[in-house]
């Protein structure tokens, strides 16, 4: 009779969300409000990172632009933070240092709640799918793309840092000394919750991420990264699968930075920063590109390291990230996540004598798939025939 998976099966394949769950529950009491908010900043940097998987691990779109999206979402909710806890008539404090006297008409609808949930994604979708639309509809892929949506970022870093009457320019929108519900943004409290809400939007955006490269869409971009010239050759449009796919890497960015907005207490055009946009893919790369487990653990892993590595040695990071992308690219080129499932901390203890697991009896024999196919050969067993079927 067949045999169900195996309690190790079982867990190895669920451990990843074993380990969230214990960790959303048992982190928040034990870490102090400082180290609670700084993971939680981290975990909404993982969304944005699941973007850049969803668009370079599986389509083969190196995008150096995410931090656009990133900060737009930012700046939704932060120009709503800026207006909600305003009296009726008043202005933003910094208008009047530059003498705005009435708020500007393209600041009026974030001082709907709703809007501004709303704007948080669909503002980042759309300039995403616009311009994603133009590129691939002119077949600009590979380096050119890169190359492209790095100037388009610079554009945007550039038009934001000159907006000094309108968005505070390079100062940017702070956030921690707004209201929601009458308690401070950047109080421990209202951290706190940040903290679950974050958790709670991180695993939903990785159950659309994984439901998006499942099945006959996820196949049909991982034939874009690896031929497109075939697909489209077989009749299929690579166009609307890119420009679906960098829309939605733009929405998830935009929910990321808004989310990071209003635990990190500001947002300013230095998220739309070249070196910024660089370092989304290094956590994916670091974690594991075409994973997206890996791209969350690359994001929470490296930043926790560098907050630690820079509170000692301020000025060692940048070595650090210089030699993680290069023990990636020499020795890691599937990341930390492609290195575990292929076996390398059985090769690490390998190299000091310990002899490597193999799948022999009784672990192969009673996997569940030899017993399904030794039942299709020799036929169902029977009850004095023992566990192969009788002869």
């Amino acid at each position: 009779m067949p045999v169900s998976a195996t309690p190790p099966a079982f867990v190895r394949r669920w451990w990843p969300w074993i380990l969230i769950v214990a960790a959303t529950l048992i982190l928040p009491v034990i870490l102090p409000p400082f180290r609670l908010n700084l993971l939680g900043r981290f975990l909404s940097l993982g969304i944005v990172a699941l973007g850049v998987d969803l668009i370079w691990g599986y389509t083969g779109l190196l995008s150096l632009g995410q931090g656009i999206f990133f900060a737009l979402g930012g700046y939704a909710l932060g120009m709503h933070l800026s207006l909600n806890s305003l009296e009726p008539g008043q202005l933003p404090e910094f208008f009047g240092l530059y003498g705005v006297n009435s708020l500007p008409a393209f600041w009026q609808p974030f001082s709907s709640p709703l809007f501004t949930l709303v704007a948080i994604w669909v503002i980042p979708a759309l300039v995403a799918g616009i311009l994603g639309f133009l590129v691939f509809r002119n077949r600009i892929k590979g380096v050119y793309f890169s190359i492209l949506t790095q100037a388009a970022l610079l554009v945007f870093f550039n038009f934001f840092n000159g907006q000094q009457k309108l968005i505070n320019g390079t100062n940017g929108l702070k956030t921690d000394t707004a209201k929601v519900f009458g308690e401070l943004v950047g109080s421990d409290a209202m951290q706190r919750n940040l903290f679950w809400l974050t958790v709670l939007l991180v695993i939903a955006a990785f159950l659309l991420c994984r439901w998006l490269t499942s099945g006959r869409f996820g196949d049909a971009l991982v034939a874009i990264r690896d031929d497109e010239p075939r697909m489209r050759f077989t009749g299929y449009n690579p166009t609307a699968y890119k420009t679906l796919v960098f829309t939605v890497a733009g929405a998830l960015a935009g929910i990321s930075g808004a989310l990071y907005t209003v635990q990190s207490g500001i947002i300013s055009p230095q998220f739309m920063a070249v070196p910024f946009s660089i370092e989304m893919v290094i956590w994916v790369a670091v974690g594991g590109r075409g994973t997206l487990l890996g791209a969350v653990l690359g994001a929470v892993l490296i930043n926790y390291a560098k907050s630690l590595i820079s509170e000692q040695l301020p000025e060692t990071w940048l070595f650090v990230q210089g030699a993680l992308f290069l023990l990636v690219v020499t020795a890691l080129p599937d990341g930390l996540v492609g290195w575990w499932r292929q076996g390398g901390p059985g090769q690490i203890l390998a190299m000091f004598g310990w002899p490597p697991r193999s799948a022999t009896y009784p672990g192969l024999d009673l996997d569940p798939s030899m017993l399904a196919e030794r039942e299709a050969l020799e036929g169902p067993s029977s009850p004095d025939s023992g566990t192969g079927g009788g002869r």
